[in-house]
């Protein structure tokens, strides 16, 4: 982690009573960064899982991988030398195939960098870096940030939950647009990915 979560949470208490309360409500932050982290294998399985239920996506899942030798996550090389025509028998669309090919070359190129080389990287190169994938987009990104990374000042504002926690914390009638998010977001800064994580916590509580 970049940020210790409970200095995180009394920062933010000060700051934003209303969020304060709602920490309460909710417990203890749970973030944890994933060690070690494989962008590769990450951002695979992220395009594999992209618009499907979580069962649909865990058995192509599953058999995408039983199309390698040792059934685990395989290496860039691995995934270019399969045809296309089995990822699709596997059950990935088109441009699902597509997406994994050109993450699989972009990784050879180093336009990826591996999980180690990420941990100096700026979160803004971060997002730049990755959305050059096809098929992968800033929103996948940002929660890779917060959740594989535990980059401590993430704010999705184009996240559907966090909009709608947003406005169940505050007691809006309507969903904030970005720009209303992004400068109430200005003082939750530098732990702008714990209150996120909060208003996903807020539309369980409230939803």
């Amino acid at each position: 982690m970049t940020y210790d979560p409970d200095e995180a949470v009394a920062a933010l208490a000060r700051v934003d009573a209303s969020l304060g309360r709602l920490m309460e409500r909710a417990g203890p932050c749970l973030l944890e960064a994933r060690v070690p982290y494989h962008p590769f294998r990450a951002l695979m399985r992220s395009i594999i899982f992209q618009q499907l239920s979580g069962k649909a996506a865990g058995t192509i899942y599953d058999r995408v991988l039983d199309l390698f030798p040792d059934k685990t996550h395989p290496e860039p090389e691995q995934v270019l030398a399969v045809p296309a025509e089995a990822f699709r028998g596997a059950g990935m669309s088109r441009a699902k195939v597509a997406a994994v090919k050109d993450l699989a070359e972009k990784t050879l190129e180093g336009a990826v960098p591996s999980g180690r080389r990420l941990n100096g990287m700026p979160d803004d190169e971060i997002i730049s870096r990755f959305t050059r994938v096809r098929g992968i987009g800033e929103w996948t990104v940002q929660m890779m940030l917060i959740f594989d990374l535990g980059r401590g000042d993430v704010l999705p504002v184009k996240d559907l939950g966090v909009r709608k926690g947003f406005m169940f914390t505050y007691g809006l009638s309507d969903l904030p647009d970005q720009a209303e998010l992004l400068e109430h977001g200005e003082i939750w800064r530098p732990y702008r990915s714990v209150a996120s994580w909060y208003f996903w916590r807020a539309v369980e509580l409230d939803g």
